[in-house]
Formats: structure tokens, C-alpha cells, sequence
């Protein structure tokens, strides 16, 4: 089976998405590069973005792409408790016509009530994958890990995203993440990144030490692999194409 590789828009640069006019202008490139899927960022929407989701969708399927939405929010607030706005969030992936939503953790508190979340989940059709993000309190290996137990436990339909580099900007050890991980990640951001001045900055994957390619072999082999670190050049179109098929192999 062919594996599905995923565009961030966001690897693009906020900037470049800006002058090109959106994200639905970024689709003909995400297709012609023969990617599987793109993954919109609610953060890139303006209030007239927001009000053209059904166009959108329609966008996407044009381009013969399936959509994962992503919203920069945490699933757990304060106290361990649902973010209560889950649902509309759920609401604007659905009307996307995306197969997945993703959140950041955020806040969960181990032995927390999950009902909540299971109502939630129930009456979806939208699958929730919920990625390890660079919060230091939020992001981290025991905390994602505790709430991943406590999902298969109730056996909540849900999985994780798994981002290959957010480990280290909360000082945490990538290799030992996957290998703790690995059986509950749907869906895997391939990250690279480099200390510039004592902070970690997100790079091509040319641009790296080659970490990541052990790194995902230790993954799962047939989830959806989402490209998130930068793509640049003057030829997008051909960048883009290079990584998809780098990372099909």
C-alpha cells in the first residue's frame, strides 16, 4: 500500500502563504508535487477564511486531496478539563470535509474524567489524533504518554501525532518517545531541527544530521506522514515533489 504523505501548509512560511493569498492558493502546488492530503492550519485563516470553509472543501477535493485541521489549541485547559470550545472546533473540520483534527494536549491531568471526551468523540465522524507540541509543562514524554494509557484503556477512537522534533525543544529524547509511542501514533509530523544561539529551529530535512530517518523507522510504517519542516526554493512545486518522494520511500 502506497504510503500517504501530508503537506503542512504552514512549512511553506506564514509570510509565503500571505503573498500567495491563502492556503487554498497553495493547493494546486500540494497536488502537483503528488501529495496525498494537506494539512490546513486554522491559525493561517483570516474571519473571511473562516466564513469559506464549504468552498474550501470543495478546493480540496477538486485537487484530489483528503484534509487534516489543525487548530492551535489545546484539548485539555486548566484543571484537566475538555476545552470547552472542542466542539466547535470538531464542527469546522467536519464542514472542511477533513478526516482528521488535531490539538496539542494541553493541560491533561492523569485519572481526569474522560467521559467527557468520549461523549464528544462518540458523535463525531472527524478522528481526533493529538500531537506532542513545544510547551514545556504540556508537551512532555510522561504527560503524553499517561494520557495515551488512559485513552486505550477506555478504548477512546483517537490517536496520536507523533512530531518528530518537539521533543527537543522540551529537552526530551525523540528515540525514546517513539519507542514508548509508537503503537498509539496515527499520524507522524517529520521535523528536523538544528541549535542556532541555544535554540532549536526547525530544518529541511537536506539541511539536518539525519536523525529522523531512524527515527521513523521506528514508527509505524503505514500511517500518514505530514511534512512540516520548511519548503523553500524558487520552484515549489519541484521542492515539494522532492520531499513527497522522499518520504513515500
Amino acid at each position: 500500500m502506497k504510503r500517504e504523505v501530508v503537506i503542512v501548509t504552514a512549512a511553506y512560511g506564514n509570510s509565503v502563504v500571505k503573498a500567495l493569498g491563502g492556503q487554498a492558493a497553495l493547493l494546486s502546488i500540494i497536488a502537483d508535487a503528488q501529495a496525498d492530503g494537506v494539512e490546513i492550519r486554522r491559525e493561517l485563516f483570516s474571519e473571511q477564511d473562516l466564513d469559506a470553509l464549504p468552498e474550501l472543501a470543495e478546493n480540496i477535493k477538486r485537487h484530489g486531496l483528503f484534509s487534516v485541521y489543525s487548530v492551535p489549541f489545546p484539548l485539555f485547559i486548566a484543571g484537566g478539563k475538555l476545552n470547552p470550545d472542542a466542539k466547535q472546533y470538531f464542527s469546522e473540520a467536519h464542514v472542511v470535509g477533513a478526516r482528521t483534527i488535531k490539538f496539542s494536549l494541553g493541560e491533561f491531568e492523569p485519572g481526569a474524567d474522560l467521559t467527557p471526551l468520549r461523549v464528544l468523540l462518540d458523535s463525531q465522524t472527524v478522528k481526533l489524533v493529538v500531537e506532542n507540541d513545544q510547551s514545556s509543562d504540556c508537551g512532555i514524554l510522561s504527560r503524553i504518554n499517561a494520557f495515551a494509557f488512559a485513552a486505550e484503556s477506555l478504548h477512546l477512537p483517537l490517536s496520536l501525532t507523533f512530531d518528530t522534533a518537539n521533543w527537543l525543544w522540551v529537552g526530551q529524547d525523540p528515540t525514546a518517545a517513539a519507542e514508548r509511542l509508537a503503537r498509539h501514533v496515527g499520524y507522524v509530523h517529520v521535523k528536523a531541527a538544528e541549535q542556532r544561539d541555544g535554540k532549536w529551529h526547525a530544518v529541511a530535512l537536506d539541511n539536518s544530521d539525519g536523525s529522523w530517518e531512524p527515527l521513523l523507522k521506528l514508527l509505524p510504517q503505514d500511517v500518514p506522514r505530514g511534512i512540516e519542516f520548511p519548503l523553500e526554493g524558487e520552484d515549489l512545486t519541484a521542492v515539494t515533489r522532492y520531499y513527497v518522494e522522499l518520504l513515500r520511500q
